[in-house]
């Protein structure tokens, strides 16, 4: 079967075996991820440009095992960006996606979810991102929402603003937007003892234990993510769960309502919310947080 072209950022990209299905229960195929990630990109390239990003791929669809993927294979084309970062005996290679066409050529390799990394490709150990990832151990995201207000409640005592998305699985991100000054390292007790605390507080809704048999019913607080070449799901990213849901950032009003699920939007929505409201993130990296004051 012939590929199907899709335009994106001037370029035109040759999707293969455009109607190979990739979401089975909904009959999403490759080329409706491709032609999704076109349209997403205009609002969630801010948020990719320049972070190293980590592949997670389903050739076969979500029905059959996916795998992550972060060194860049031979046959990528060569006008995909890409930076070279040290890790543990050697070095690897990250796509950079800095344009919309990089997006499509993703998904045309299968790639249903981006992961970025929470710093930025020339500053790898320097995060300008903190993520407080709540894990629900339960179908009760009544408790994710619970502990949500306490992360943000001890933020907000700290005078440091937040920001909020749907994972687009199971729970919430809550994110600081940071300027690089500090080392990843010097930034994990800060993250760890603000996590603590609020366990402490609420030792029936949050916890920090690591192993799945210690949480019971409860949430786990996580911030394993303030490491280094750690990753987090990319805002707008479709997840590879039934439905096609997307990782959605969220004004906080939004997060506590009612009628609020960490997969209510998916691909077949996510438009039309763009077209009510702007995307509550736009304005994330206009006045960062100073990290060193959080290394003190």
């Amino acid at each position: 079967m012939s590929g199907t072209i899709v335009s994106a950022g001037g370029r035109n990209i040759e999707v293969s075996h455009p109607d190979k299905v990739l979401f089975p229960d909904d009959g999403i195929t490759k080329l409706d991820l491709a032609q999704y990630c076109a349209r997403i990109a205009e609002t969630a390239l801010p948020h990719y440009r320049d972070r190293p990003l980590t592949m997670q791929r389903f050739p076969d669809g979500i029905g059959e095992d996916g795998f992550f993927q972060k060194n860049v294979p031979d046959h990528f084309p060569d006008w995909i960006k890409r930076v070279e970062l040290p890790k543990e005996g050697g070095t690897v290679t990250h796509v950079l996606a800095n344009e919309a066409a990089t997006l499509v050529y993703l998904a045309d390799q299968g790639c249903i979810t981006p992961h970025l990394a929470l710093s930025r490709a020339d500053r790898p150990g320097y995060p300008d991102r903190m993520v407080f990832d709540l894990d629900p151990s339960d179908d009760d995201f009544g408790k994710v929402q619970e502990v949500a207000r306490a992360v943000k409640a001890a933020l907000d005592a700290r005078d440091l603003p937040s920001f909020v998305a749907t994972t687009g699985s199971r729970g919430f991100h809550i994110v600081l937007s940071l300027d690089a000054s500090a080392e990843i390292d010097a930034l994990r007790p800060f993250a760890r003892g603000l996590a603590a605390e609020v366990a402490e507080a609420h030792p029936k809704l949050a916890t920090v234990e690591q192993r799945k048999a210690q949480r019971g019913d409860r949430v786990l607080a996580d911030t394993f993510r303030t490491a280094y070449a750690q990753t987090a799901v990319a805002p707008y990213a479709v997840r590879a769960r039934p439905g096609a849901p997307v990782a959605t950032p969220l004004r906080w009003d939004e997060a506590f309502g009612s009628d609020m699920a960490p997969d209510r939007y998916t691909v077949a929505t996510i438009f039309r919310r763009l077209a009510q409201v702007e995307d509550p993130w736009a304005g994330i990296d206009a006045e960062p947080l100073e990290a060193a004051r959080l290394a003190e």
